[in-house]
């Protein structure tokens, strides 16, 4: 095995050893922080057939980086290029490693197999490996040019802005973007003199002969030797600093898959589920692009990719934590897949606040005996806009369904805005109580106008009755034929609420809905690419004028086509986009009642 050894090899296998006993540290104590349910979904499911769409999973978007290429193919090329590219030196490395020796060799034989295997005899497909080598190596260069490129102009890459990294991160960045060039430029002085090289290494190695012209045996040696211990060097310092810094997430997020497919979420307050989030996120940027807050306000610093760098340095400030729509844009575009939101909602947790007494207004409303009725809870914001209450009001009639209006005569919150402000505790004491009243009720089930409410009804809420947003529940009585409408000859463009479309998924109903009584015109932005109103609960920090340009933006995108109508399913948004424009706004359901057949 003394064949096999150099001093060079120290420093890469002293940090293998050292990121893998920190990242087991870390994951072990991660684990170990889970709640009760997340330990036993784990326990029960950890050797499970969900391991083999978790491993399909991770080739495609840790490897491939599937998400990121529907993002931008230059984007995409870049990142699989670096990710992929440098598994399959390890692997081809490794197999090439296995056909020239027989028998066992050290772990990092693989790695600097050029300088070991130099005086080797020549083996079976041995001008094959060579150059794929070399063909790997170059893909993986390629990339490197890309990312270096991205740091002084990021649209090389099809981005807007590129994240700003902390100096710890940089360091660690400069390392990686170190150990190809040196890997290329040791295998390539190996080349030199035992002619072991492929096309790029072998033609790089002549060059290098004719710019260092080195004589003697020794002088060749202390030249070579110097050039693998460079390498070995960036490699050692990238592994050692890597569970520290952004690049954590290479090995992080394939657990955050297996998590994920094993049923495993977070709650709304941090576990060591959330490390595992924290630590997936690689900083790409992608988040930064679409958000309205840099669009329209060229606020750079608060997006979720400095939420989550600054959680995970103990260093974040109340600025950056409450400066968010909660839009989820940031969370369509993440190519991870975090829950993003949701951990900015952790980060507002207020257990201090003292509200009791504060919601005894909804011990005062009476259950009302609702058997055989749907409970029909308009929200806040639809005391605001009061046609849309009106409009259902019509719809069920018309339907010849028998309801109670649970907040008719006084506002009774959900709960969700409470929550999206960090008082947890608050919004549960909130959703016990409405909990208990719409029970008691015996009503079949719920319909609510507000998505806000919609959303924390279908997530938060544990009700034994279905719960819809009255675009489903009318899309339901048109395909059941309880009520049919004329189709006018307008042209009108739908608005998709975040906390509806992004928020719950639901675009399909309420254009069903429309393209029966209207035309519907399709926008440039739309769905889960839909434009933030500016005016939802989730933002505390920007002023009203700010929240009308990212409106003005939203309202852009729904007049390019120029319709007669603009149509919604919020009364939020209803509210706010009639404020900043001349055209009529309406809600799918006011545009229902105005055409239902009699």
């Amino acid at each position: 095995m003394t064949q096999y050894f150099n001093p060079f090899v120290i420093p890469f296998t002293v940090g293998v050893l050292l990121l893998f006993g920190i990242c087991v540290f870390k994951w072990v104590r991660w684990v170990r922080q889970f709640d009760r349910l997340q330990r036993t979904l784990l326990r029960k499911n950890i050797l499970s057939w969900k391991f083999i769409p978790a491993i399909w999973e991770v080739v495609f978007e840790v490897l491939f980086h599937r998400k990121v290429f529907k993002r931008s193919f230059v984007l995409g090329y870049m990142h699989t290029s670096i990710a992929l590219g440098w598994f399959l030196l390890i692997v081809v490395g490794a197999i090439e490693a296995s056909t020239a020796i027989a028998g066992s060799h050290p772990l990092w034989v693989p790695i600097f197999f050029k300088y070991f295997g130099k005086e080797l005899p020549h083996f079976q497909g041995e001008l094959f490996f060579n150059f794929l080598m070399d063909l790997l190596l170059c893909f993986v260069l390629s990339g490197l040019l890309l990312a270096m490129s991205k740091r002084i102009y990021s649209q090389v890459v099809g981005m807007k802005k590129a994240t700003k990294h902390v100096l710890f991160d940089k360091f660690t960045m400069i390392s990686l973007w170190l150990i190809f060039p040196l890997r290329l430029i040791a295998e390539s002085v190996t080349a030199n003199r035992y002619h072991n090289g492929g096309f790029l290494t072998q033609s790089l190695g002549e060059l290098i002969r004719n710019i260092f012209p080195i004589v003697s045996q020794n002088a060749f040696w202390y030249f070579e030797t110097t050039w693998w211990l460079f390498y070995s060097l960036a490699l050692g310092i990238f592994f050692t600093a890597m569970p520290f810094s952004r690049y954590m997430h290479i090995l992080t997020e394939p657990f955050l898959i297996y998590f994920r497919r094993l049923g495993i979420k977070e709650d709304n307050k941090p576990t060591g589920f959330t490390k595992f989030e924290l630590s997936a996120c690689s900083r790409c940027g992608i988040c930064i692009d679409n958000c309205p807050l840099f669009k329209e306000l060229n606020i750079t610093d608060v997006q979720s990719v400095y939420l989550l760098r600054e959680i995970r340095y103990k260093r974040l400030k109340e600025e950056i934590a409450n400066n968010c729509l909660m839009c989820d844009r940031c969370v369509v575009d993440c190519p991870v897949g975090l829950e993003l939101t949701k951990i900015r909602r952790q980060t507002r947790y207020k257990k201090e606040l003292d509200t009791a007494g504060n919601y005894k207004y909804v011990d005062d409303i009476q259950p009302f005996n609702a058997i055989g009725r749907v409970a029909y809870y308009s929200g806040c914001m639809s005391h605001l806009t009061p046609g849309i209450a009106q409009a259902m009001y019509h719809i069920f009639e018309a339907a010849g369904q028998k309801y109670w209006h649970i907040d008719a005569e006084k506002t009774i919150c959900c709960g969700r805005p409470l929550l999206q402000q960090g008082f947890e505790q608050q919004a549960t004491d909130l959703r016990r109580k409405n909990t208990a009243l719409i029970r008691e009720s015996n009503a079949t089930m719920l319909v609510t106008s507000c998505p806000i409410c919609y959303q924390s009804f279908k997530k938060e809420y544990k009700l034994n009755i279905p719960v819809m947003h009255h675009t489903e529940y009318i899309d339901k009585c048109l395909k059941e034929k309880k009520i049919s409408i004329e189709k006018q000859d307008l042209k009108v463009a739908y608005h998709d609420p975040c906390e509806l479309g992004r928020g719950c998924g639901v675009y399909k109903a309420p254009r069903n809905v429309l393209k029966k009584a209207v035309k519907l015109v399709s926008l440039k932005n739309e769905k889960d690419k839909s434009l933030c109103c500016g005016f939802n609960l989730g933002n505390t920090a920007i002023e009203k004028e700010d929240q009308k340009k990212i409106r003005d933006a939203a309202l852009q995108n729904l007049l390019r086509k120029k319709p007669d109508i603009i149509a919604t399913a919020c009364p939020m948004c209803k509210k706010a986009l009639m404020h900043g424009v001349d055209n009529q706004v309406k809600d799918v359901a006011e545009i229902v009642s105005e055409n239902l057949q009699k």
